[in-house]
């Protein structure tokens, strides 16, 4: 993608993907979903958990998977809002950003 995808915008995306799990995910399963939205290395999104999760956006909680601990991350009630305010500054700023690249002249 030739966009840079800012630090807002990677948040919003990361919360969009773990809120779509009630329980929560981990941390592999959340990299390789927003890999299918932008590309993305487990080297930055690691510091984007931590950041959420210092703003209280995201808990963490660890689950014992065939004899290993797997840290899972789930929204919470902060997270979810903030991502709901994403989503209205999203819906706005596409559409304005959409409407100016239509009406461009080629």
């Amino acid at each position: 993608m030739v966009f840079n995808t800012g630090a807002a915008l990677l948040d919003a995306i990361v919360l969009a993907a773990v809120s779509r799990e009630q329980h929560g995910t981990y941390g592999y399963k959340i990299t390789q979903d927003v890999r299918g939205i932008i590309d993305i290395s487990e080297s930055t999104l690691y510091p984007v958990l931590r950041r959420l999760l210092k703003e209280a956006c995201l808990e963490t909680y660890d689950l014992a998977i065939d004899g290993r601990n797997r840290r899972y991350y789930r929204i919470t009630e902060v997270g979810r809002l903030q991502l709901n305010l994403y989503r209205g500054e999203w819906g706005s700023y596409s559409q304005k950003i959409s409407r100016i690249l239509e009406e461009a002249r080629a």
